[in-house]
């Protein structure tokens, strides 16, 4: 509702897996084509036999991605990524920055990856509250993205699926704006189109100041 430009990205690949968002930081140049080259890279990757397969080509083409940034001379510029491998009975995060990936299982939503942020570190460190963070006046200040520095510190979670799981890969233009609390409300319960229209629907509302992308995937057995 704010920006003209749109520097998130986003690649959805069943066949191989693998989905993800990237969102090209704010205040730099060139976050739009940061985000894209990281989407391009990612969209390369093949099917694999295993998930930690997939895992380890994710950290390969972001590495690449980050490589490539760096030697654009287009500095300083980067994005935020948060990508999701799912298959053979396992799951497998990977991600650098505040752009996220929750999981659904059972009616209880969990956020699987945590902020690399100045804010996330001021609240693991109890100095302010999880709600204070999202109002912060840093609350966009990110401490990792691909291509802002020479050495890429990727952070990866992962897990067992189970039939019902759904995931949510989003970009912080919507957890910025909407809450936990309203994003399981959102996404509980309603069909995949429905559910991703709310959580659209429900950023544009509440003002929309940034770039907003939400995927979300669905495991079926």
């Amino acid at each position: 509702m704010v920006r003209k430009l749109n520097e998130d990205a986003f690649v959805e690949c069943p066949e191989t897996a693998l989905w993800a968002v990237a969102d090209g930081m704010g205040g730099h140049n060139n976050g739009d084509f940061a985000s894209a080259l990281i989407i391009q890279r990612l969209a390369r990757i093949s099917p694999a036999e295993t998930v930690y397969a997939l895992r380890g080509e994710v950290a390969r083409q972001l590495g690449q991605a980050n490589e490539e940034l760096q030697a654009s001379g287009r500095s300083p510029m980067g994005a935020t990524v948060a990508a999701l491998t799912a298959c053979r009975g396992y799951y497998s995060c990977t991600w650098a920055g505040d752009s996220r990936v929750y999981l659904l299982r059972k009616g209880r939503l969990r956020r699987l990856t945590s902020d690399h942020s100045v804010v996330q570190t001021l609240v693991d460190a109890g100095e302010i509250s999880a709600e204070e963070a999202r109002h912060h006046s840093h609350a966009h200040i990110v401490t990792r993205a691909v291509g802002a520095n020479p050495d890429l510190a990727l952070e990866t979670a992962n897990g067992e699926l189970e039939a019902g799981d759904r995931f949510l890969l989003c970009s912080d233009g919507l957890t910025s704006v909407v809450d936990d609390l309203q994003i399981l409300e959102l996404i509980n319960g309603s069909d995949i189109s429905s559910a991703n229209d709310g959580l659209i629907s429900r950023t544009l509302e509440n003002g929309a100041p940034d770039n907003v992308t939400a995927v979300l995937v669905d495991v079926l057995s």
